[in-house]
């Protein structure tokens, strides 16, 4: 059925203005669910941004609001648009939305990128823009012709009289449209007619990315610029004592060295020489208690921790009789490592600095809270700042980070050069000193009854909150709980009648931030980990225990069905092979994989095939749900197999690629993606494919080995630590 949207219910805000001869739009439309963020910005009574414009030459441009990371928005968004407004795919283009209230999220009610959530919070929004466009073309080419509007259709970016075959194209009618009132009701399409949603369109960022035009931070120069680099504390927390800074400012090319909140900036006309510069500082800092820090000393606390009880996530039953009752009770410890983000493009942010007003051109996923923090620190208004948003080497919630480090480090090394400046984050610089995936502790007991069934299920989560002490601690913070720490685990979807899921939050020193997935990255690999423990005690099949667990849940249900149907579970594996199965909800959407792993003599873990299933609701580009899911099964291998951020004498002791690696391409397993059709809203791709894979892969070594692997990364090391039963080679 057509779905109809009344406007004037749902805060129309902004009709239409002529532009430069053509049609310009600004809707505002909030849908479904509450803001996140306490400090959200209030939607505004009227704001001259527009969401698109559609020039004389019949150009249509989109702005988008999202940033394109790689995940594909700069397509699935215009899709959006171009299916109701009915416009030539081939005359799309696209800019990045300016920081304004009327580009932030439907949902979290600031503008920024991440949970997943591009297509599912615009959904509704941005086919309203094509659509009322649609109609307003409509309406002046009927006008136009002296006919009713039902006698007119759009299509392919013109509007054809049905009877008299006249046609006339959008371009030719913009500047008429933009004169009418914008229509307060209108009809979205029936779903059935849809010609653009659903089909694999090819990328509008593309073009410029193959042909060296398109522009991400690193690219940005500006008149008069300078380049600089930030030597920070070798350890979280530790204050500069003393400085000497004799050599670095003889380096040639070096123009500032000076101190600032987060260290010594040291500036030169370009970044090698500010970072020759910065080497020949003379430093001396503080250490503190920071210096005592240490994985294997925070693992020790954790796991004094987690024999006390924690803030209570969930309760159902009795959990601590059920499990004293149980005909078979297991125990495990799973521990899983600080990560970074490791971002392809380093960390960058170019900032131009006057006594009214503040540009700043970077790539990020938070422009609100970027903004805001750049006013803070330049001592100005947030409508007096500017953020160009640049196209992003990767994010993986990097760049949306709620203290702003790169953006607000970057005004106050402006402010304090009284030039405009460029800084940049080394990979080294990032990885030494950012902001990680926690680190997590947890401890769980299961117990089964006389049949094999589980009747009990305990799991105490240790680690940092991400949220505490930010803007967003208010509204996910609640009773001792930060939902990002449990996610994924106090919603476990298996039918056990005795379940409890607590949660301790240690503080220290390390910044800790959200990272691709957020708290389903380690609850993805425990929870699917133990269930699979339930199911080897039991004596059962893994997927056929999890089928009998999931009887109310038939969207879990079914990708694990489809997963498992099309790898040909049951099968024999080839030799020296194991297959194993995880199945995650996240986001909103469903996501199962099963991975086909050998393991050698030395306990090298070789993936050689994963099958993955996903049910995201409705398509919108089938092409970038694939790539989301391939991209998540290789992220969430990386962190798997190789990745782990340690501390000693609270240094971070890697640096870049070589010692913090990922995935290469001859290590990469062959990836089949299975979509479940579904007429649901869609949901989210970009974190979902991450949660599982670590869990199947860990799941099929089991079956491959009979090693059991709960800690991450599954390194030789780990392999033969965990088992030394290596029982199978390829």
């Amino acid at each position: 059925m057509n779905q109809s949207v009344d406007t004037r219910r749902r805060n129309f805000l902004k009709a239409s203005a002529a532009v430069g001869g053509g049609l310009i739009l600004g809707f505002y439309v909030p849908t479904r669910g509450a803001t996140i963020a306490a400090a959200a910005e209030p939607p505004p009574p009227l704001d001259p941004n527009a969401w698109l414009r559609i020039a004389e030459d019949g150009t249509v441009t989109i702005i988008v609001a999202k940033a394109e990371m790689g995940q594909g928005v700069y397509t699935s968004m215009p899709m959006l648009i171009a299916e109701e407004l009915e416009c030539d795919w081939n005359q799309i283009r696209i800019e990045p939305a300016p920081v304004a209230p009327v580009y932030n999220h439907t949902v979290f009610g600031v503008q920024v990128t991440g949970g997943s959530t591009s297509v599912s919070s615009s959904w509704e929004q941005l086919r309203t823009v094509g659509a009322a466009a649609r109609e307003m073309l409509i309406q002046a080419a009927a006008d136009l012709w002296e006919v009713a509007p039902p006698a007119c259709r759009a299509e392919n970016g013109k509007v054809r009289h049905l009877a008299s075959g006249r046609e006339i194209g959008f371009g030719a009618l913009s500047a008429r449209a933009a004169r009418l009132p914008v229509p307060t009701r209108m009809q979205l399409k029936d779903p059935k007619r849809f010609k653009i949603i659903g089909r694999s369109m090819p990328r509008l960022d593309t073009p410029a990315k193959l042909d060296g035009s398109a522009r991400f931070g690193l690219d940005v120069t500006i008149p008069d610029m300078l380049v600089a680099v930030v030597a920070r504390p070798p350890v979280f927390g530790a204050k500069l004592k003393n400085l000497r800074d004799q050599k670095a400012r003889a380096v040639p090319g070096v123009q500032v060295v000076a101190r600032v909140p987060t260290g010594v900036v040291v500036a030169a006309r370009d970044f090698w020489s500010a970072l020759q510069g910065r080497e020949a500082l003379e430093l001396e800092w503080d250490e503190g208690d920071g210096g005592k820090l240490s994985s294997e000393s925070l693992l020790k606390q954790y796991a004094e921790l987690a024999k006390t009880p924690g803030a209570v996530a969930r309760r159902d039953g009795d959990p601590e009789t059920a499990l004293a009752a149980a005909a078979k009770k297991i125990e495990a410890v799973y521990e899983v490592p600080y990560l970074a983000h490791a971002t392809m493009e380093p960390l960058n942010c170019v900032v131009e600095l006057g006594p009214e007003r503040c540009e700043i051109w970077t790539g990020t996923q938070f422009q609100s809270g970027d903004r805001n923090a750049a006013a803070l620190a330049a001592g100005l208004k947030p409508e007096q700042v500017t953020i160009h948003t640049m196209l992003l080497g990767g994010g993986f919630g990097r760049r949306a980070n709620p203290h702003s480090d790169f953006v607000s480090e970057a005004v106050q090394v402006a402010k304090e050069l009284k030039k405009p400046v460029k800084v940049v984050w080394t990979r080294e610089d990032d990885t030494r000193g950012g902001h990680y995936r926690p680190l997590w502790y947890s401890k769980l007991a299961g117990g089964l009854d006389g049949e094999g069934k589980p009747v009990a299920w305990s799991h105490r989560i240790v680690g940092q909150s991400i949220i505490a002490g930010t803007a967003f601690e208010q509204a996910m913070i609640h009773n001792g709980i930060d939902g990002a720490s449990v996610e994924g685990a106090a919603d476990l979807p298996y039918a056990i009648p005795n379940l409890q899921v607590d949660l301790h939050s240690p503080t220290n020193p390390v910044p800790v931030q959200w990272w691709r997935s957020v708290g389903h990255s380690h609850t993805g690999f425990v929870v699917e980990g133990f269930i699979d423990e339930l199911a080897a005690a039991a004596g059962r099949d893994p997927l056929q225990f999890r089928r009998e667990l999931l009887a109310g849940h038939p969207r879990h249900k079914g990708v694990l069905e489809l997963a498992a149907e099309k790898a040909g579970w049951g099968k024999p594996s080839a030799e020296g092979r194991g297959w194993g199965l995880a199945m995650h909800a996240s986001f909103g959407s469903f996501v199962a994989q099963v991975a086909e792993v050998s393991v050698d003599a030395k306990g090298q873990i070789r993936v050689h095939r994963v099958v993955c299933a996903v049910d995201c609701g409705r398509v919108v580009n089938p092409d970038t749900v694939k790539a989301q899911m391939e991209s998540g099964i290789v992220f969430g291998l990386s962190a798997a197999l190789l990745g782990e951020i340690t501390l000693h004498n609270g240094r971070v002791q890697q640096s870049n690629f070589h010692d913090y690696p990922i995935l290469r391409l001859d290590e990469t397993p062959e990836i089949e993606v299975h979509i479940v059709p579904s007429q649901e809203p869609p949901t989210g791709v970009g974190e979902p494919g991450v949660p599982p894979i670590a869990a199947a892969v860990a799941n099929a070594v089991f079956a491959a080995t009979g090693t059991r692997l709960r800690r991450l990364p599954m390194t030789v090391e780990r392999v033969k630590e965990a088992g030394k039963t290596v029982t199978r080679k390829s």
